[in-house]
């Protein structure tokens, strides 16, 4: 077999050899059956071979002196039929007695005993000559022959399975059904042209109701199908339908099937590019799929058999082995089997084609069953290739999946990468948890990327664990390399991460905090290191003022307030950061400051003095002004002097320094005293804007006659007429709102008097835990026949009648004792029980 193309072949093949390399070597095969236990082969020289599957020997009959033409089988394999060219036909037991033995007066082409001869009822077998005849034994073990079909031409071909036996003349194939004893069908050649000798027919029975049919180059799909009661009449009561027919590129030899495919073993001619004269090629084996009226071609290979350049289209059978998908291949000179290609053959093709990674995903698939292959050597392979190829980043990444946890294997493949100069390739792959590899591994790996690449050595010392290397020698090799470059910042942050590997925070810390880097902060919290930057506070606050102070602050109980303001002396920006930051979490902590903080804020900060001073309870007031008023902090001032309780000076600071009147009644809203809007109306009597934010503004708290009556006449007063408009409708508006005020007491009122109306009128309940109230006797007699008063009041409160006091003659209303003494309200009047 001879593979030209890239598609992958889907048998392969095998020469059976043995003794049947001895056999051929005097002898030529004309037949072979094949049964699941053995083979039988039959020769020109009339002797027939049982073989076993290797092609050993294990059995020889002579049975003629000339060519064996057919080979038949029983199920069983027990019972064997020959018949021969000289007309001899032998069917007989192979592990038994039985015998029988004719001679016809011409060859008898065909054979075939049925599938169950072991069987004593079905003791049959047909033979074809110029007749189809059919042998039965029947009494005294005598044999009875019955002609079949005849006048047709030599019978050339017969398959029996089940009860049907399909037969071939030169006219066509006939079905016989053994049941009725009918013949069901006639399949007629298609190419009469053909010499039926020279082009036999191929007959293959796929189960018990198919047939398939090979002739020249046409092949039948033919299904057996039971005829309908209603339209017997007097035909068979089975009918034959061809269901696939189709023509093939070259003439058939022999047919099998394989699944729903075929198998087609064709005879080959072709032009001789020397002579120019047609000659034999080299048969082919495709395996087509049937399609209704054509075929699509799954794979054909052309065999190299021995001699194949002296055959004939007769001279080339197919036979199978039901179940193992075994194909044999016979010809005069040689027997090729052919089998389906297995995973092993599989990936045995894949690497021969260099698809290694294919072959790997397959060898994974389907490790349980291959018997050749191992996953690692495959993996191997494949890592090598592409080395080879020069994918030196895919074939370190293929080495974390193939290699796994060996670690021999990891070293090995390490220090292959070291040979070819890639061991920067294979870095980012090494394991670092289970396997771990020996520390010189890593070490020199790590030195590789030392000499050649700072960022690439960094980036491993933060992706691998301190503990895969020996910390102290990598620790030197780095300081050596700063000697020559002592500012490298990529060589002094991962020497920072060697010395926090090794436990060394002290210095990591001197290096990050030169380096102001940002994992100095997650270092201090990480390793508790706020012992260490007691005296590297201003260089924290420096690098990052806000992460400093929020860990400062967060962690009081380990650098004190005292201690942070003692080091921030001499930064008073720092300083105030810190302070503000403190005061924002609690008002109280850092009370003893907050006089320092004024000016600080005053400062850095003017924006956050008035909420400080607003907020602050601890600062003192008159240290305040007077920072405030040297600095000429209106609004400052303003609130200090109103907090003091000197609220006229500040409403005066108002109105004279910031000339602002929606600021200065806005204040005496806030104050609500008197004097102060005096104060103010005084003070805006001759200034017409401020008349007119007043009239504006004040009527909901001072009566705007005040202001009017003091406006003096001819004053040119801007949008007075809207001014007016507003205070009368501010005045309505007044009314409206008590109005409907009113309304909703008075409704309230009265909803109020009646619940208060239908609770008093409710029932109380009254029975033998209750008591006189006067006299702490039960209130109901023991003797419930007698007649008694009880007095109820709405109070709950209840009295035998005799036991109250009699009513003065002014008011006959009784009240209850008990609460009278209280008060007089409702609930206190009486409810009087008779019985």
């Amino acid at each position: 077999q001879e593979d030209e193309s890239e598609e992958e072949p889907k048998l392969k093949y095998e020469r059976l050899s043995n003794g049947v390399t001895e056999i051929l070597q005097k002898d030529a095969a004309s037949c072979m059956t094949v049964h699941e236990k053995f083979l039988a082969l039959g020769t020109h020289y009339g002797k027939v071979y049982l073989l076993d599957v290797q092609g050993n020997i294990t059995q020889k009959f002579d049975v003629s002196p000339v060519k064996i033409n057919q080979i038949s089988l029983d199920e069983s394999g027990e019972h064997m039929g020959v018949c021969s060219e000289d007309g001899k036909v032998q069917v007989f037991g192979l592990y038994s007695a039985e015998e029988f033995h004719e001679m016809f007066d011409c060859p008898i082409k065909i054979v075939a005993v049925h599938p169950h001869f072991v069987r004593s009822h079905f003791k049959q077998f047909v033979t074809g000559g110029k007749k189809l005849l059919l042998y039965e034994r029947g009494w005294m073990n005598r044999w009875k022959p019955s002609v079949l079909h005849e006048g047709e031409g030599n019978i050339r071909n017969v398959k029996w399975r089940g009860h049907l036996i399909a037969w071939a003349n030169n006219m066509g194939v006939k079905i016989l059904d053994m049941i009725s004893k009918q013949r069901i069908t006639n399949v007629p050649r298609d190419d009469i042209s053909l010499r039926p000798d020279m082009y036999p027919c191929s007959l293959c029975w796929k189960d018990n109701l198919t047939l398939i049919i090979g002739w020249g180059n046409s092949v039948k799909i033919c299904s057996v199908k039971e005829r309908h009661a209603s339209e017997m009449r007097d035909l068979p009561n089975r009918y034959v339908e061809i269901v696939f027919q189709f023509d093939t590129e070259f003439y058939i030899s022999g047919l099998a099937p394989i699944c729903d495919q075929l198998v087609i073993l064709s005879y080959v001619k072709e032009i001789s590019e020397k002579t120019e004269v047609e000659c034999c090629a080299r048969p082919r084996l495709d395996i087509v799929q049937p399609l209704p009226e054509s075929c699509e071609e799954i794979s054909s290979d052309a065999l190299t058999v021995r001699g194949f350049q002296e055959n004939e289209c007769r001279d080339y059978h197919l036979e199978y082995s039901e179940g193992e998908s075994l194909f044999y291949i016979i010809s005069p000179r040689d027997v090729v089997v052919a089998k389906e290609r297995d995973q092993d053959d599989h990936i045995d093709w894949l690497l021969e084609k260099k698809k290694y990674e294919e072959a790997l995903m397959a060898a994974e698939i389907s490790q349980k069953t291959i018997k050749k292959h191992k996953i690692l050597d495959i993996g191997l392979a494949y890592i090598n290739h592409l080395v080879e190829k020069g994918e030196y980043d895919l074939a370190a990444r293929k080495c974390q999946k193939i290699l796994g946890k060996n670690t021999e294997l990891w070293e090995f493949e390490v220090y292959k990468f070291k040979e070819i100069g890639q061991l920067k390739a294979i870095s980012r792959y090494l394991p670092r948890r289970d396997p771990v590899l020996k520390p010189l591994i890593y070490e020199m790996v790590l030195h590789e990327f030392l000499e050649s690449d700072y960022e690439g050595f960094a980036t491993l010392i933060k992706e691998w664990p301190g503990d895969l290397y020996n910390n102290t020698i990598i620790v030197q090799a780095v300081v050596d390399h700063l000697k020559k470059d002592p500012q490298n910042r990529t060589l002094l942050q991962t020497l920072a991460e060697l010395y926090t590997y090794d436990q060394r925070y002290g210095r990591a810390l001197e290096i990050y905090l030169t380096l102001r880097h940002k994992d100095v902060f997650q270092l201090i919290h990480k390793h508790n290191l706020f012992s260490s930057i007691r005296d590297k506070i201003v260089l924290l606050m420096d690098f990052d003022s806000e992460k400093a102070v929020d860990m400062l602050l967060d962690n009081e109980d380990k650098i004190s307030i005292d201690r942070v303001v003692e080091e921030l002396e001499n930064r008073p920006e720092l300083q105030h950061v810190y302070l503000h930051k403190l005061f924002k979490r609690d008002h109280h902590k850092g009370q003893r400051y907050h006089e320092k903080q004024i000016s600080l804020y005053a400062e850095y900060d003017r924006p956050n003095l008035l909420p400080f001073l607003r907020d602050s309870t601890h600062c003192p007031l008159e240290k305040a002004l007077e920072i405030c008023q040297q600095r000429n902090f209106v609004e400052e001032t303003v609130y200090l002097l109103s907090r003091m309780g000197n609220s006229r000076s500040a409403l005066k600071m108002i109105m004279e320094e910031l000339q602002d009147v929606d600021k200065a009644i806005e204040f005496a809203k806030e104050q609500d005293d008197g004097e102060l809007w005096e104060d103010l109306i005084l003070y805006s009597i001759d200034k017409p804007p401020f008349i007119t934010g007043l009239l504006n503004n004040i009527g909901t708290h001072v009566d705007p006659i005040l202001l009017i009556h003091r406006i003096k006449e001819g004053m040119e007063i801007p949008n007075l007429r809207d001014s007016l408009v507003k205070i009368l409708q501010d005045y309505n508006l007044q009314i409206l709102l008590r109005e409907g005020c009113k309304k909703i007491l008075v409704a309230d009122s009265l909803s109020l008097l009646k619940k208060m109306h239908r609770t008093q009128m409710k029932g109380v309940l009254v029975d033998e835990e209750n008591i006189c109230e006067s006299c702490l006797s039960p209130i109901l007699p023991s003797d419930a026949s007698k007649s008694f008063n009880v007095v109820v009041f709405h109070c709950r409160h209840m009295f035998h009648k005799e036991c109250l006091p009699i009513p003065n003659t002014v008011s006959s209303v009784q009240f209850c004792n008990i609460c009278s003494a209280k008060h007089r309200g409702p609930g206190s009047a009486i409810l009087e029980m008779k019985k």
